[in-house]
């Protein structure tokens, strides 16, 4: 679901694609990538007529404990296509460089890759760069649109193909894609749908630019706001915020940092919970924020600064995520207590 937005009419595309047009020869592509948004824009291009020199990924760390980290998507898909991988701790420096400049690209393709392109690096690329970023620019330009999108309620976003420039997301904008989002999509499903809806967008602008007929809109910087880096502690609950507004935090928190809160027990230590699904309710309450208002017959239902919030799916610490009746039946929570930060 969404529609696509043109730097070229439709006329025009129509005649630039007829048979008694010269098909432009292949461009050569450096592809950008590291996490799963974008996997289907990989797969997409490699499906193509345009010839996939190469994946850039970020380099895989191992944690503190020495655990190596699975491979990341981009890398499975470009090693099941006996495709070389480059993964230098920093692109900018000389050698990484040299390394993309002996590959004589034409066209850097760049997505959820987590690295800042500086001007040398995009000049090695003979047509520089673009990239499939998660938002309609220029709102949300930073490293977690889809997330914020969310988590202030949006009902629409979509995804944007831009030239690439030194600054962060702000190089013109070559097409846009647009769709609603569902009240009940959190940001796993979101992310996966709008990778889908972005994928085709990128395969033909690299098409149009192949044949040298991309044109681009400068992005209103007045209309610019940022979408930084998720911390853990956006995860907390702050109870005096409606019901719709921590509804969202659940829906944008998915799969990290998650939404937490902590059962204030009497007589015993805060019991920090993950809050999984959750319905806004339509009645309201006097309450004071985080007071449980209905804690039986598998419901529990907690005051927010407006409205009420029904906790059907949580998780507690060290445990795995359950319905709210499987958790009241091991966990005697009473009308009237709290939840909160301890």
């Amino acid at each position: 679901m969404g529609n696509a937005e043109w730097g070229m009419d439709a006329d025009r595309a129509a005649s630039d694609s007829s048979p008694q047009s010269p098909v432009p020869s292949p461009l050569r592509l450096v592809v950008m990538g590291t996490g799963p948004f974008a996997v289907p824009m990989f797969r997409g291009l490699l499906a193509g007529r345009h010839r996939v020199l190469a994946l850039v990924t970020r380099l895989a760390r191992s944690s503190r404990a020495g655990v190596k980290p699975p491979p990341s998507p981009m890398r499975a898909v470009a090693e099941g296509h006996g495709l070389p991988v480059l993964d230098p701790e920093s692109i900018n420096t000389p050698v990484a460089r040299e390394a993309l400049a002996a590959l004589a690209p034409d066209l850097f393709v760049v997505a959820d890759y987590g690295q800042i392109l500086s001007p040398e690096t995009l000049a090695v690329a003979r047509l520089g760069g673009i990239n499939l970023h998660g938002s309609i620019l220029p709102k949300y330009r930073g490293a977690a649109p889809i997330n914020w999108a969310l988590y202030h309620g949006d009902t629409e976003t979509g995804v944007t193909v831009i030239h690439m420039t030194p600054r962060v997301d702000a190089g013109p904008i070559v097409a846009i894609a647009r769709t609603p989002i569902d009240p009940e999509e959190d940001a796993v499903a979101l992310e996966q749908r709008l990778a889908q809806l972005g994928a085709p967008l990128v395969s033909q602008v690299v098409d149009q630019l192949a044949a040298g007929q991309v044109e681009s809109l400068p992005q209103d910087a007045s209309q610019a706001c940022g979408a930084r880096r998720l911390r853990k502690t956006d995860g907390e609950i702050d109870w005096s915020r409606s019901a719709p507004e921590i509804k969202n935090q659940v829906r944008a928190l998915e799969p990290w940092p998650r939404t937490s809160t902590h059962w204030l027990r009497q007589h015993a230590t805060p019991l920090r919970v993950i809050l999984g699904h959750v319905t806004v309710e339509a009645r309201t309450s006097d309450s004071p924020p985080g007071t449980v208002v209905a804690a039986s017959s598998g419901r529990l239902v907690i005051a927010t600064g407006t409205g009420l919030l029904a906790i059907d799916q949580l998780q507690p610490a060290g445990k795995r995520m359950m319905s709210a009746g499987e958790f009241l039946n091991g966990h005697p929570v009473a009308t009237g207590e709290r939840f909160g930060s301890p």
